[in-house]
């Protein structure tokens, strides 16, 4: 039984716990902030005032993160060629979510016990390999678990307020496990969810495994006042395909992507963007959030590239990221930056 389906047995949560954060053995339940004036303080806005007046030359280009994982690496020393884009997600779907399920403090534990061990033995191999992969448990600890800056609810609920929505259909794209959308459907009651991603594992273990005692702080459709959701309150499908190959048209009011962007080089972009555009209606919302180019950021995927880095991958800041949007048609309505993420909320121009 992994640590989420422990997890799973333990309670429910409902509007008496709102104001709660608590660490899980493998993730922080933060129900805070469940007003909307509390939300400001979560995400740093307005950043640019006329995207038009900005240029690459100004600004720069995204940095590219070129630490690669040893799995990547031992791939293509064996077939001689370079590992496949669809091969990379495969790759660093299940290492990324191999992370999110540990018990992280049982693992800690063993870590240190084994380095213990090592170090009374003096074997030196394992002393070095002990160290990196205590670093890098410490490390997720504190990202994922302690800050909470994969997920970021309360800086994810900032961005995605006030949208002129009601019962909206949204398409997330590149979904992984669906955190993001699922965040949207407690926020704006009566969603429907569509989740693509092109590698079953996603479905059948990131989103399968999500944990169904995990609580998304939204609204109430009947009092307008704060609920929490849960992953089986909600209307979601999850489709195995190709986003080149969906059928759908203009469709959805919302069309949504987390980390996408920053895994194609900049040629490549503007093709991303369009995917994004040939589902919206007319009047729908364009959500997109990329991880923010701070030392901190290069410093993590450095550590974690065993864990991370299988894909080609960049850092970019809030004004490279809007610029990138707005040159493809976008009008940018709110943009700023949350713990790690940059995000961006846009129509089509």
């Amino acid at each position: 039984m992994s640590v989420i389906q422990k997890h799973e047995e333990f309670l429910q949560y409902s509007e008496q716990d709102i104001e709660t954060t608590l660490l899980t053995p493998s993730f922080r339940v933060d129900l805070r902030n469940p007003k909307k004036e509390d939300l400001d303080q979560f995400i740093t806005t307005n950043i640019v005032s006329d995207w038009s007046q900005l240029s690459w030359k100004q600004i720069g280009r995204p940095y590219e993160v070129k630490t690669v994982a040893k799995d990547r690496i031992e791939w293509e020393n064996h077939n001689q060629t370079s590992m496949p884009v669809k091969t990379s997600w495969e790759y660093f779907n299940r290492s990324f979510h191999e992370w999110f399920v540990k018990d992280v403090p049982a693992e800690l534990e063993e870590k240190k016990k084994a380095l213990a061990k090592h170090l009374k033995q003096f074997h030196l191999g394992e002393i070095k390999e002990g160290v990196g992969d205590l670093i890098k448990l410490r490390l997720w600890n504190y990202v994922h678990r302690i800050e909470d800056g994969i997920w970021d609810p309360r800086g994810k609920r900032a961005l995605f307020e006030g949208l002129d929505i009601q019962k909206p259909k949204i398409l997330f794209l590149g979904a992984a496990e669906g955190y993001e959308a699922m965040q949207l459907a407690a926020m704006y009651p009566g969603a429907e969810v569509v989740l693509v991603d092109y590698d079953s594992y996603c479905r059948d273990y990131r989103f399968a495994e999500f944990p169904e005692s995990y609580p998304f702080l939204g609204v109430n459709p009947r009092t307008g006042g704060p609920k929490v959701w849960y992953k089986s309150d909600m209307n979601i499908e999850y489709v195995v395909e190709d986003i080149r190959n969906l059928k759908y048209g203009k469709e959805f009011d919302i069309v949504l992507s987390v980390g996408l962007l920053e895994h194609v080089p900049d040629e490549h972009k503007e093709e991303i963007l369009d995917m994004h555009r040939r589902f919206l209606k007319p009047s729908g919302y364009l959500i997109m959030t990329t991880p923010r180019d701070q030392l901190k950021s290069r410093l993590y995927y450095k550590i974690m590239a065993d864990v991370m880095n299988h894909t080609y991958r960049e850092l970019m800041n809030i004004k490279q990221m809007g610029l990138f949007v707005y040159e493809s048609g976008f009008d940018i309505l709110r943009h700023g930056y949350i713990k790690v993420h940059n995000g961006i909320i846009a129509k089509t121009r």
